[in-house]
């Protein structure tokens, strides 16, 4: 069995398909090695992860982009040529035309385009809406929580035998931060006091304005104690938001962070606050969890499944449910521990070892 994976998602600016795939694929090598998991462009080894640029040459990232316009807008079959003899062949939602002998596969990371297109940039609903007759072509699929498979079987009318579900993973990064680097972390963004952290693009579905004004609405005492650590790229927030966000006078934006710093600046954090939309699996919760660090996220979409009882679980349009719970914490260190160590327990569910593992049986059958 040979396995083609579109690789180029990790040419382009991107957060949670860029993470995915990067770890996804890495750790499918690790297990069966790059003869079996080819990927197009061809990418081995894999230049570090960053979010903000290319994970491969800058040569190979122009060719690599070039090819696939080619093969989006033209009759000309690049993929076919670039897939051959292989079994499977798993597109990303980057891909119009895929090749025509191999068995086609992909993975559904959410279905929010759908559910709440209001909170998406117009270009990222047209690439998702373009997505969806491959998706309903697909041999097999891979949903990377029961809570999406539930909801593309219920939008796209695809039949639930042909999806797979495969949790996707935590790096071990974030399960083996040490003192030492959570220290250095502290220093080097100037974190002085306990903070709550919140991890992610800013943009609609994050809903960073409400937990603006939940930790606004604590008592000033806790918020001399408290800082508000806000985290990731700027997306397509809304004007008011975006002013908020750099000029919060209870609040500190940090900006696009490199990936060696996420797990030791997560595992300094006291609180961890993820009260988005909708998340198809939610990374960021993930890893607050393998980091041991108390969370607070919402009671929609993945996040319960993915959080199980080792979080705090509010309404996330609520202002007063957030601000209570995040109260909650600050004021009881009996259940910051408890729920670090229930943290630490449900996030070993979600390894790349295991994900690769899985996904190759999945390969394997698709192959068939």
């Amino acid at each position: 069995m040979r396995v083609a994976i579109d690789a180029t998602p990790l040419l382009v600016r991107s957060a949670g398909v860029k993470n995915y795939l990067y770890y996804w694929i890495e750790h499918l090598r690790r297990l069966i090695g790059d003869e079996v998991i080819r990927t197009i462009p061809r990418l081995h080894p894999l230049r570090p992860l960053n979010h903000d640029g290319s994970a491969a040459s800058p040569v190979r990232t122009f060719l690599g982009l070039g090819a696939l316009a080619v093969s989006n807008y033209t009759p000309l079959p690049l993929l076919d040529w670039a897939a051959r003899g292989c079994d499977v062949f798993h597109a990303t939602n980057l891909v119009r035309h895929p090749p025509r002998r191999p068995r086609l596969t992909s993975t559904v990371h959410d279905m929010t385009s759908w559910i709440m297109p209001e909170l998406h940039s117009a270009a990222t609903r047209r690439a998702d809406a373009a997505t969806a007759d491959l998706l309903r072509r697909a041999h097999r699929l891979i949903a990377v929580s029961e809570s999406t498979k539930r909801d593309a079987v219920r939008i796209l009318g695809v039949s639930p035998e042909r999806i797979t579900v495969i949790y996707s993973g935590v790096p071990r990064a974030f399960f083996e931060v040490t003192q030492p680097e959570i220290d250095r972390v502290r220093v080097r963004y100037g974190l002085k006091r306990a903070f709550v952290f919140a991890l992610g693009t800013i943009e609609p579905r994050k809903n960073i304005a409400t937990l603006l004004a939940a930790f606004d609405a604590l008592p000033q005492s806790l918020r001399e104690h408290f800082e508000l650590v806000l985290a990731g790229p700027m997306g397509w927030a809304d004007r008011d938001t975006a002013a908020r966000v750099r000029n919060a006078a209870t609040a500190r934006y940090l900006g696009y962070i490199p990936e060696p710093d996420l797990a030791p600046l997560t595992a300094a954090a006291a609180i961890f606050a993820y009260p988005s939309l909708y998340e198809g699996f939610g990374f960021p919760l993930a890893q607050a969890m393998a980091a041991g660090v108390p969370s607070v996220t919402s009671n929609v979409s993945s996040l319960p499944e993915i959080a199980g009882d080792a979080a705090l679980l509010i309404d996330p349009r609520s202002v007063t449910e957030l601000r209570d719970a995040l109260e909650r914490l600050m004021l009881s260190p009996g259940l910051c521990g408890e729920l670090s160590a229930k943290g630490r327990l449900q996030a070993s569910r979600f390894t790349w070892e295991n994900a690769a593992t899985h996904s190759l049986r999945f390969f394997d059958r698709a192959a068939q």
